[in-house]
Formats: structure tokens, sequence, C-alpha cells
């Protein structure tokens, strides 16, 4: 049985833009402000939500539109903030690596096998976790050493706050990821066959 790539871009822009306007609500629902310039959001799991169930290259665009819109002055960064000012103050370093977390959580989503996407809670809490750590934490503490002006150990005990909560949050992400690929098992637009050759878009699907 072999299965042809399937496209369709108005299904695409509208996940893409669903997927904007989930992150931006999760930004705006009321944040957790400890000691530092960076709230507790719901951010990261809506973004990494986004790779995980868009895969890379959508989950890329559902995080880079929220950010646009964000930057062209709605509302819709934490604390309800907005506008290009934000992309230079101390929490630009977590907001630039939001995009790329999502799209190595999706890259390494759509390398599982397909059953495995549905039931390995494990497998996408790992995707999502090591995406966080890669360029979340380190392009976050990047931004607090360049904007903040802390040292890098001072942006490191700024940052470790935030290490349970996304343990946590991913968590949370990994268990609704599993169930959307479980409701929706063509989310991801794999275009495999099942030996793991591409297979050619004629625009429907062959079976045997």
């Amino acid at each position: 049985m072999t299965t042809s790539r399937r496209t369709s871009t108005p299904t695409d822009i509208a996940l893409i833009s669903g997927f904007a306007a989930l992150i931006a609500v999760a930004a705006i629902l009321p944040a957790i402000n400890l000691a530092g310039p960076v709230p507790i959001t719901l951010q990261t799991f809506a973004v990494l939500l986004a790779g995980a169930c868009l895969g890379a290259t959508r989950g890329f665009l559902a995080v880079v539109l929220y950010i646009a819109v964000g930057a062209a002055g709605l509302p819709i960064f934490s604390n309800g903030a907005a506008g290009l000012g934000v992309l230079a103050g101390p929490t630009a370093g977590y907001l630039i690596g939001f995009p790329f977390a999502a799209a190595l959580c999706g890259f390494l989503v759509q390398r599982l096998p397909r059953q495995k996407i549905q039931q390995s809670v494990p497998l996408v809490f790992a995707a999502g976790l090591l995406s966080s750590a890669v360029f979340i934490h380190t392009a976050g503490m990047a931004g607090l050493v360049l904007r903040a002006d802390m040292t890098w150990a001072q942006a490191f005990d700024v940052d470790k706050v935030f290490w349970i909560g996304d343990v946590l949050k991913n968590i949370a992400m990994a268990f609704v990821a599993t169930a959307v690929h479980r409701a929706f098992p063509d989310l991801l637009d794999r275009g495999t066959t099942t030996s793991g050759t591409t297979a050619v878009d004629t625009g429907a699907s062959t079976s045997a």
C-alpha cells in the first residue's frame, strides 16, 4: 500500500493561522511574573504544540506569523506588549528562539513512525524538551546577556526558573499532540510510501 503526497494550500494557511492565534491566546493569558524581566506564560506550550502537530515547516511559519503580527502592533506578546520594541528588549532572545524550536520539534516528530506519534507521549515529550533547551533557553539567555546587560551566569540564574514549568508544559504538549494525531492521523503531510521513499505527487491517493 502506498500513499501519495497530498497538499492543500488553503488548509495549510488555515492551520498556520489557527496555531498562530493559539500562540497569541497562550501569550496574553495572565502571566506569572517572578524575579527578572521574563514572565512565565503558556507560550512555549503552544509554540511546541504547533511544531508537533503541523511539522517543521508549518510549525515554523505559524510562530513566525505570530511574531510578525505582534511586531506589527497587535498586542499579542506577553503582558499585552506589541511592536518592534519587544524584539529589541530583554525577552527578544526567547521570541527569536520560538520558531526554530517549533521547527526542530516538528522535524523530530515527523521522523517518528506514525503509530509512535499517535501513541508515544514520552517520544513527543522528548522532542519538545530538546527543542526548548536547544533554541528557546539558549537564545533566551543570549538575549538577556545582550539586552539586559547580564553576565551568562546571571542569565542562567534567570532562565533556570523556567525549567520545571517547561517540563510540565512539555508533558501537557505531548499528551495534547498525541491526542490530536490520533484524531487527525493525516495532519502531518509526510509524503512518503511505506518503504520510506518519496511518492510522486499525483493529486490523489493510490493503494494496492
